[in-house]
């Protein structure tokens, strides 16, 4: 009879723990996290041909996944801008250090010059 309580014991001991580091993992998981821009276009040719290219691959390079890339449709409340791109990233973290990449800068730089740029970072919902 003993050996069947040790045995029990020892199986809730168990759960127990495995319950716990499973819940410690998740805890430590950070949500994703987004780039949401706001832009409008004023030189068409200059924005598509040099901008467009050169961020599309800082974004790549920077671990970012493009979710939206289009021309809105205003429904209710004030008009967005013309254009609106969200980005998606691992976390904020990331998203934040792309930010400081000299290819991201460089790509503002010129972005700068043929559009008027609004971005910012919002998290997503932990997983």
């Amino acid at each position: 009879m003993k050996r069947y309580t040790t045995v029990g014991v020892s199986m809730l001991a168990g759960a127990v723990l495995g319950g716990a580091a499973v819940q410690t993992i998740r805890a430590q998981a950070k949500p994703p996290a987004y780039i949401i821009g706001e832009i409008v276009v004023k030189d068409q040719d200059g924005y598509s041909e040099k901008f467009l290219p050169a961020r599309v691959k800082a974004t790549a390079d920077g671990g970012g996944k493009y979710l939206v890339r289009s021309k809105t449709t205003p429904i209710h409340g004030a008009a967005p801008a013309p254009r609106v791109i969200v980005v998606q990233f691992e976390n904020l973290d990331k998203l934040l250090a792309w930010t400081q990449t000299p290819a991201f800068k460089d790509s503002q730089t010129i972005g700068d010059k043929y559009a008027d740029i609004r971005i910012y970072a919002v998290e997503g919902v932990a997983p």
